[in-house]
């Protein structure tokens, strides 16, 4: 409901003269109606004059139309009362003008304000919200925002909307030529419409009608919003009812946008200034961290250098690694066996070394991350491995941290060279020691050792004894492969009677044969023909080691086996036969054992079976005979047992080795049998 219009006072009209209504006329700044008044009653001139008072003091539209019907009361008619007509007409014109131009005014101080506003330094961001704020308030609107170029895609996006009272898609992307802001990018003008959802003059957003509608809005004036002479986006002011944007808010809004838009390219210089600014301090801080890194590497090289040079014991050295990388250090040799440390990683060098092996970075020369923030660093001399340096760094260091790392391992590699006496006739050394094992002539047990700790081995742990013959010519690149091999096992390696001998750290002479085979395997005139032994773990069984694995080499090659890899305990009873210890336990073991101990858990006749199996010829159903059970019995018994040792286990060559093995742990059963009682007995 509509309130009403206020009654209008009465308009006395008093006789006056003709000048009086001149002298209104020039307070008022126009010129004197005489054509107008001139010949007419006194109650005209009377009206007219007051109409000019209204006019002079803005009195309201309806008042002028009480002067009117005043005059009308006081006789006015006919030519008279046409020209007080006019004479309304005349000011009422006269002061909508004077009200637009009041309005422009006002407009034009607060289009100044914001100006001046918008000369302060701000962000992109916040440059966005004053433009959209005073936007509204300027033009008297309800909702406005900004629509700019995405940077990734360029697509057109909602920004920095003002007024709005949901949040319905506010960052909503509009599709490629769609909406008012399309329209205005394309014609680089101000566009507006008095009912958007109605209007088809141009293609519409799904998403964009929504919000539209979501909010309410009608009428949409868009005008282009630029950054110098490039299109930055568009400027909208809306409404909630239909609305005719007039020309003085379309100038308005178009003066806004391109203060706006001034104010737009100097905060997006702003911005990319302050972000080379922070760009510049930090790159300056990283400079003045390298350059703090780069004096304290320098500084730690200087001190670890002078240490390995004087001689220091490791343990000193390793020490002084731990203050420098401020972290547990722990150097361990090839195999893992602890040299010094420095924290809490004294315990673990043999995890670490299987940890190495199983990664494949055994001669990697830089820094591997195995775990827990621990980082394994090799120490090599000429490609031989001394050992390894353990260090927990962090699973992230610093490169200074990192180049610090790679440094300790080589000023460490110069000590242990130092100290063991490693250097160019390390390779002579190692070959005279092994072949000083092989020899029969008996050389003090002592001696050897001590030449082979100076060469980093220790004789007193487990070694194995591998022979490799190689056929078509290619002895020498099979000795140069031998020897790097053998020192990246940290072994011994020589010549001896035509074929190639190693003793390599370990107890599978199996898998060391394999490793050999697999190293000269590539070789010109065919693979070569590996054998091993032992292992040993003393300087006098070394020469029996290699015995052992020479008639093992015989017996390969007398078999056919050439360019294969095998130990004696792989030959079965006839690695038995060829070894210098006839350890028939062992050969048990390894081929039934398996079911001697299934036996000995499950307290069931899986070797019972076995037995009553041969004996009968091969026969389940004769063997079921004499064990007095079903034939399906036996049949699921020799089931288990092909699970147990393997479902070959009936071809002849096995067949034969587990009828040796059974018939020598029936024996050793019986001799331990008849043992017994007499030990009882002695008691």
């Amino acid at each position: 409901m509509h309130a009403g219009v206020p009654p209008v006072a009465p308009v006395e009209l008093r006789p006056v003269r003709l000048g009086l209504v001149h002298r209104h006329c020039q307070r008022l700044g126009i010129e004197t109606p005489e054509d107008l008044v001139s010949g007419t009653k006194d109650e005209a001139v009377a009206a007219v004059l007051a109409l000019l008072d209204l006019l002079a003091g803005e009195g309201s539209a309806n008042r002028f139309e009480a002067v009117v019907e005043e005059a009308r009361r006081q006789g006015v008619t006919g030519a008279d009362l046409r020209t007080v007509e006019r004479i309304k007409r005349l000011a009422l014109g006269i002061q909508a003008r004077l009200e637009r131009r009041q309005q422009w005014s006002a407009a034009l101080a607060a289009l100044v304000d914001t100006a001046s506003d918008l000369a302060s330094p701000h962000t992109v961001e916040d440059t966005l919200k004053i433009i959209t704020r005073r936007a509204r308030l300027l033009l008297g609107a309800d909702v406005s925002w900004v629509t700019l170029p995405a940077a990734d895609d360029g697509a057109l996006r909602l920004h920095s909307l003002d007024g709005h009272v949901t949040m319905l898609n506010t960052r909503l992307r509009l599709p490629e030529g769609a909406g008012l802001a399309a329209a205005v990018l394309a014609h680089r003008a101000p566009l507006w419409t008095s009912d958007y959802l109605t209007d088809e003059s141009f293609r519409h957003a799904a998403e964009l009608d929504q919000w539209i509608g979501a909010e309410g809005l009608h009428a949409v004036l868009a005008v282009p919003l630029s950054r110098g002479t490039a299109f930055a986006g568009s400027l909208h002011v809306a409404d909630r009812s239909v609305r005719h944007f007039s020309a003085d808010e379309i100038a308005l809004a178009n003066m806004l946008a391109e203060i706006g838009g001034v104010a737009l390219s100097r905060a997006v210089y702003l911005d990319e200034t302050l972000a080379e600014m922070s760009a510049l301090r930090d790159r300056l801080s990283r400079a003045e961290a390298d350059l703090a890194d780069a004096r304290g590497l320098t500084e730690a090289q200087g001190a670890l250098l002078a240490l390995a040079l004087d001689g220091c014991a490791p343990q000193l050295l390793v020490e002084e690694c731990h203050v420098r990388l401020r972290a547990p250090v722990l150097l361990c040799g090839p195999h893992g066996t602890t040299i010094a440390a420095a924290g809490d990683l004294s315990e673990r060098g043999e995890a670490f070394a299987r940890a190495r092996k199983a990664a494949g970075v055994l001669l990697d020369p830089a820094p591997v991350l195995l775990q827990d923030g621990i980082w394994s660093v090799p120490v090599l001399a000429g490609g031989h491995p001394l050992g390894v340096l353990y260090v927990q760094a962090g699973p992230a260091p610093t490169a200074g941290t990192a180049e610090l790392l790679r440094y300790a391992a080589r000023v460490v590699a110069v000590l242990l060279s130092l100290q063991e006496g490693r250097g160019p006739v390390d390779g002579q050394f190692r070959d005279e020691l092994l072949e000083d094992l092989l020899i029969s002539v008996p050389r003090p047990r002592d001696l050897l050792q001590r030449r082979a700790r100076r060469l980093g081995i220790g004789l007193d742990q487990p070694h194995v004894v591998v022979i490799a013959r190689v056929e078509g010519g290619a002895q020498a690149h099979a000795v140069s492969r031998a020897s790097t091999c053998a020192r990246r096992l940290n072994g011994l390696q020589t010549t001896h009677e035509s074929d190639i001998v190693l003793l390599l750290p370990g107890t599978d002479p199996g898998a060391a044969a394999r490793t050999v085979h697999d190293e000269l395997s590539s070789l010109p005139g065919g693979p070569p023909t590996v054998s091993g032994s032992g292992p040993v773990s003393d300087p006098g069984a070394v020469l029996h080691g290699y015995r052992e694995a020479a008639r093992c080499l015989d017996a390969m090659t007398a078999l056919g086996a050439t360019g294969t890899s095998a130990s004696t305990h792989q030959l079965g009873f006839l690695g038995l036969l060829l070894s210098d210890h006839m350890d028939a336990d062992r050969f048990i073991q390894s081929t039934i054992g398996a079911v001697l101990d299934y036996d000995a858990q499950r307290l069931t006749e899986l070797i019972r079976t076995l037995d009553a199996y041969f004996d009968t010829g091969g026969s389940p159903t004769y063997a079921a005979e004499q064990l007095h059970v079903h034939p399906n019995t036996v049949a699921r018994r020799l089931e288990r047992i092909g699970e147990l040792i393997g479902s070959d286990w009936q071809r002849p060559e096995r067949a034969l080795e587990i009828q040796l093995a059974l018939r020598m742990s029936r024996i050793r059963r019986v001799l331990r049998e008849h043992d017994e009682p007499a030990g009882g007995q002695d008691a």
